[in-house]
């Protein structure tokens, strides 16, 4: 049995963050202010780089419809609503909420400002005095959430994905009496990696348990796969349930808008009798901020745009993608993305600097997710490209030779055999 309060950090020791803070000395790539945007270019100081650490995969950030529709919106209802959730919901709200639920073919939808909101309110309202499984790649903020149940009286465990076996000795050993609730990434937020989400669906039908994905990455990229799909992405970017060709039974769907749609919000996809229970025992729709007019607009705009030009757009990304991925695949360097999703992470050669490779990056004029020890395990340690519909193939070309520059100082690692 593999318990996490065994076998992973607690949640109030943080791991040194000695190498960390050496690189964020060393580095204008962390706490970066950024004072100008210019497409997919970024102005950091004087200097100007090619920003591919966006999650804007659709380039909806830069769509001149969005924007007007989010100005327009302000003009009617202000910056800000006013109220809670609970108190007062603008007409944009349900009206959100109406078609995100038609476009996943999920039986119901709530939307709250953050998926951190989610997983520490409506993951312990899920599981309460059960048990809840994360898998060991899922994110931190999930991981987050099921402490925060487990101070509420929940226990909490970690399996692996490519270790389902596991996943039946805890859910076998764990009190049927109470809720169990199991939890993993759709696109991995590092690897860009899809699960097997048909297997470990049939694993929690089994026994009983509630599977909880969170698709923050994959949402607006992904989608259902049938012959009319230009690319391995499928069509309509609603999400991994139906990319995988799953139902909604036993299956909480967690996802935001914040990646693909570029506007504050996040939902969670539950049967309707949960949504109303969630609207009290979810404290941000009680008492949280609201999210922006701006952003409640802009989602609503960007269904607009992804039933028009949704597929253009998705093609456009599939392609650049598929260009750095066939040329780290031509220089024999690793990644372990395998899915051709536009989150691309490289880990760097045993014992290379980090920070050596972030200044060459800067010089060069590349801006990217760099990945530390402890933000992730010292094993991974590298950096992560991200792709968008709104980058150029001039863009991608100049990201390729840097990548080539990398290789041949032997800073990436060689593929596996």
């Amino acid at each position: 049995m593999t318990k996490a309060s065994a076998h992973m950090p607690d949640a109030h020791k943080v791991p040194s963050t000695d190498q960390l803070d050496r690189l964020r000395a060393q580095t204008p790539m962390y706490d970066a202010v950024i004072e100008e945007v210019d497409g997919r270019r970024i102005r950091i100081g004087d200097r100007w780089l090619i920003d591919f650490a966006s999650c804007n995969y659709l380039g909806f950030d830069l769509d001149p419809d969005i924007i007007a529709a989010g100005e327009a919106a302000v003009r009617r209802w202000g910056t800000h609503p006013g109220w809670s959730r609970l108190l007062g919901n603008p007409r944009l709200y349900p009206e959100i909420e109406q078609r995100l639920t038609d476009l996943l073919g999920a039986p119901d939808t709530l939307v709250l400002p953050t998926i951190t909101h989610i997983h520490m309110s409506v993951l312990p309202a899920l599981v309460g005095g059960g048990a809840v499984f994360v898998e060991a790649g899922a994110h931190k903020t999930i991981y987050d959430g099921g402490s925060y149940a487990r101070g509420l009286g929940a226990q909490l465990y970690r399996w692996r994905a490519d270790d389902p076996d596991e996943l039946v000795r805890l859910l076998r050993s764990a009190d049927v009496g109470h809720p169990r609730v199991v939890c993993l990434d759709g696109v991995n937020s590092m690897t860009g990696n899809i699960p097997d989400l048909p297997a470990l669906a049939a694993i929690c039908r089994e026994w009983g348990a509630l599977l909880y994905v969170d698709d923050a990455h994959g949402f607006g990229v992904i989608g259902e796969r049938g012959d009319g799909a230009a690319t391995p992405y499928g069509s309509r970017g609603n999400a991994v349930v139906r990319h995988c060709g799953q139902t909604y039974d036993d299956v909480v769907l967690v996802g935001g808008f914040s990646k693909a749609y570029s506007a504050l919000l996040a939902f969670v996809a539950v049967p309707t009798a949960v949504k109303e229970h969630l609207k009290l025992a979810a404290p941000p729709y009680l008492y949280s901020g609201p999210s922006p007019v701006h952003s409640l607009a802009a989602v609503l705009a960007g269904f607009d745009v992804n039933e028009t030009r949704g597929e253009q757009l998705r093609a456009v990304l599939h392609r650049l993608t598929a260009r750095v991925l066939a040329h780290l695949d031509s220089l024999d360097v690793h990644t372990p993305n395998r899915h051709q999703t536009p989150v691309i992470e490289l880990p760097l050669s045993p014992g290379y600097d980090l920070a050596d490779v972030a200044d060459l990056l800067w010089r060069r004029g590349v801006y990217v997710t760099l990945a530390a020890y402890p933000l992730v395990p010292r094993g991974q340690v590298g950096f992560r490209v991200q792709l968008t519909s709104a980058h150029t193939d001039e863009q991608v070309d100049h990201l390729n030779a840097v990548l080539t520059e990398l290789d041949g100082r032997g800073a990436l690692r060689r593929a596996l055999a």
